[in-house]
């Protein structure tokens, strides 16, 4: 899977850009705040029809502009692809493929896939809940198209039922509705956990191995994954996680009105990393809580190589230069094969990687 071009008009801080990378090793290097991780977003931007950095698609496009373009060529799957996104204030973007128009995001998955590395993601076992569910999110959605969907209509369930939650004591009326909006939550809640479960448990068979090879067999990582308590096995068929989130929901409702908040469903989730049977977020250092990200990351790679035969295009945006010599030299020797896009703020910081080529960026253009 390669990447081999990208054009950008009015995107970021990019009025016009035509970019040819190399299949290997691209370095993109340049002073802060000129355009580095503009150029990983927009690649990014078209593996998941969505950007890690903001909710909004209308604050990629630039400052004074009506309209960005985003337009890849990719190889996938043995072809060629031309990938374009337009996104225009006061509409709906406009996805296609070789010109076709796409109906939604989850057409993009696995043309373009890419696995993201940002200095953000080494705090992943630090922060709170929703960053893993983000991480878990972001994965599944280029690989599993149907769960794109589902996710994109449980939040869009989930924002409905929140309004109704806070507005009822005062427009009663809206209670009406209520029981519908936690029949269709519980079904699309029970997809999630569905595909949710499945991946981690890819995932426990990958960053083990991954994470162990790099402390030298000190430490075993353990993943554990937490949703709903009523689910008495998240690997169970749709229908039966379904009966379960009901049941839970049913036994909530008084408590949710009461609050006023939402307090079921799998957007509570979360994924409990062990390292030594202890919970590496409570009593992990610094050091163990980095190599387990790492570990979590790299085994993603590993199974998106796993399920389409290709090397996802790996982004590092200046990840490198958080992480001392050791653990520098254990992603790079970890990442051979596929697209490599990384960017740094100096040309010659990074060892170990060679060939390919070298770009510099300064104030949205290429030098």
């Amino acid at each position: 899977m390669i990447c081999h071009s990208l054009k950008l008009e009015h995107f970021r801080n990019y009025v016009d850009l035509e970019v040819e990378f190399d299949p290997r090793v691209n370095l993109i290097y340049g002073d802060n705040a000129q355009g580095k991780t503009n150029l990983l977003e927009a690649a990014a931007y078209l593996s998941a029809a969505r950007s890690h950095r903001t909710r909004f698609d209308r604050e990629l496009i630039m400052l004074g502009e009506p309209e960005s373009v985003i337009e890849a060529g990719v190889f996938s799957r043995n072809r060629e692809f031309i990938l374009k996104a337009q996104l225009t204030r006061g509409r709906s973007r406009r996805l296609s493929s070789n010109g076709v128009k796409l109906k939604t995001a989850g057409e993009l998955a696995g043309i373009l896939t890419t696995v993201l590395f940002c200095p953000e993601d080494l705090y992943l076992i630090r922060e709170g809940g929703a960053a893993r569910r983000r991480f878990l999110d972001g994965a599944i959605c280029q690989l599993r198209p149907r769960y794109a969907q589902a996710l994109a209509e449980y939040n869009r369930l989930y924002e409905h039922k929140v309004r109704i939650l806070r507005d009822w004591p005062e427009n009663p009326s809206l209670l009406e509705t209520l029981d519908d909006f936690n029949l269709r939550l519980c079904q699309t809640g029970a997809l999630v956990i569905h595909y949710r479960a499945h991946f981690i448990k890819r995932l426990r068979e990958e960053a083990p191995a991954i994470h162990q090879d790099f402390s030298g067999g000190r430490e075993v990582l353990e993943l554990q994954y937490q949703t709903v308590s009523t689910v008495q096995d998240s690997f169970a068929s749709p229908q039966k996680i379904f009966g379960w989130l009901l049941e839970h929901q049913e036994s909530h409702r008084r408590a949710e009105l009461d609050s006023r908040q939402c307090l079921t469903g799998p957007h509570k989730d979360d994924v409990l990393v062990l390292l030594d049977g202890q919970s590496a977020k409570t009593y992990g250092s610094q050091g163990q809580t980095r190599t387990a990200a790492l570990s979590l990351k790299l085994a993603q790679r590993e199974i998106f190589f796993q399920e389409t035969g290709e090397y996802p295009v790996l982004l590092l945006d200046d990840v490198l230069s958080e992480l001392d010599p050791k653990r520098q030299s254990f992603v790079l020797n970890r990442i051979k094969g596929g697209q490599i896009l990384i960017t740094c703020c100096e040309e010659d910081k990074l060892e170990g990687l060679e060939g390919g080529r070298t770009f510099h960026v300064q104030g949205g253009r290429l030098i």
